[in-house]
């Protein structure tokens, strides 16, 4: 059946000498993959709208099978993001993540609108951490790795301080982290954080204010995080830990 939707190119492999195998997130279907004939030929109408990182409205032809994209239209060529190296660093890494984090055919509008959002906070603007990190604890939400942030993983307590287990998940009170000799410490206000980011939309990232050092520590949790429990080698997250020992 012809489909008409939105969809974020996350993903693409050459197929054959002309066209392209292209994964879209979208509005409708979720994560979805198809063919564009002749979309490797320079000339070709297809060419433009399969590039990475394109919001756009296509015509796709849905099958049980591998899909067919039969017209495409930009609606957002994203190009701040690939005219910068690092901007378009970042937006590889939301796009693999998105990609390995989903499942096919799932529809999730909201992660459609979030993604959305974040590559146009990417392309906009230059503190791009926060962003970030609250786009990925939705996608950890949407794989089923979500960790525990409002309570104490092993007893249920509600009250902090707490710290944060790699090993067991999520927050542990006092009581409880002797279990973990590896916890992260948190202070209040990282704790606040967490749970802020994992909660509200990123339409709410304006009013958030964050110092650069909660940023490092966070980012360094949910980095140990995924790598715990993420499962997927992600080539995008090498890239940009070896941008970081540059600066």
């Amino acid at each position: 059946m012809l489909e008409k939707m939105q969809g974020i190119v996350i993903k693409t492999q050459d197929y054959g000498e002309t066209h392209k195998i292209v994964t879209l997130f979208s509005n409708k279907w979720g994560k979805i993959a198809a063919i564009a004939r002749g979309a490797k030929k320079p000339k070709s109408r297809m060419a433009a709208v399969t590039q990475p990182f394109i919001n756009g409205e296509f015509f796709i032809y849905v099958n049980s099978g591998l899909s067919t994209i039969q017209q495409g239209e930009v609606l957002d060529s994203n190009r701040w993001i690939r005219e910068d190296i690092i901007k378009t660093a970042y937006a590889s890494y939301v796009a693999e993540l998105t990609d390995k984090l989903t499942d096919s055919r799932l529809p999730d509008l909201n992660l459609y609108n979030q993604l959305q959002g974040t590559l146009n906070w990417i392309g906009e603007q230059d503190d791009m951490d926060v962003p970030i990190m609250m786009y990925e604890l939705k996608l950890f939400a949407r794989a089923g790795i979500t960790p525990v942030l409002d309570k104490c993983v092993l007893c249920g307590e509600e009250t902090g301080p707490f710290a944060f287990s790699i090993a067991e998940g999520g927050f542990l009170c006092e009581q409880c982290q002797y279990n973990d000799r590896q916890t992260f410490p948190l202070s209040l206000k990282q704790t606040q954080l967490l749970r802020l980011f994992a909660g509200v939309e990123l339409e709410r990232v304006g009013t958030i204010s964050v110092k650069d050092e909660n940023k490092q520590w966070l980012r360094k949790l949910i980095d140990a995080y995924y790598d715990a429990h993420g499962g997927y080698y992600l080539k995008s997250k090498r890239f940009l830990r070896q941008m970081d020992q540059l600066r």
